[in-house]
């Protein structure tokens, strides 16, 4: 087995999707995760390059979330589209980062996920709040590479 499929057993991504669902009913964001073993290319770009594979780029207000792990690399990295960027201070996604590294460095991998997700959907709802007729634009389940 891979270093991608020991990283979380099923219950726990079906709890990561749980907690997607639940952070995206306050907001018209969408928020996607993706892990992957490793990369040769430099994760903030490898985070992009899946951006755009996962159509994150397409949404109707450019405000997607990508949150990318590189297991074996031991790195991961929040990326907001155009929509959130344009509206955010440059260290909108730190009070994230800092949940999440406080989790994993004491192993909790899927809880530090799930904090991560949550706290992203409160401080996503300031900015694109959820409202009657919005429409998940993307899938909630964790995409692997």
């Amino acid at each position: 087995m891979s270093k991608v499929e020991d990283f979380l057993t099923k219950q726990e991504e079906q709890e990561i999707v749980e907690a997607i669902c639940m952070a995206e009913k306050n907001t018209s964001g969408e928020i996607r995760v993706h892990i992957e073993n490793t990369t040769s290319k430099v994760h903030f770009d490898r985070a992009l390059e899946v951006f755009h594979e996962l159509k994150m780029n397409e949404t109707q207000l450019k405000n997607g979330v990508l949150f990318y792990f590189a297991v074996s690399d031991k790195n991961f990295i929040i990326c907001g589209d155009k929509g959130i960027n344009d509206l955010v201070a440059s260290d909108f996604w730190d009070i994230t980062k800092d949940k999440m590294t406080a989790q994993f460095k004491s192993g909790n991998f899927k809880q530090g996920i799930v904090d991560g997700i949550l706290c992203a959907g409160e401080q996503l709802k300031k900015y694109f709040p959820w409202s009657e007729g919005d429409t998940n634009e993307l899938s909630n389940e964790i995409s692997k590479g």
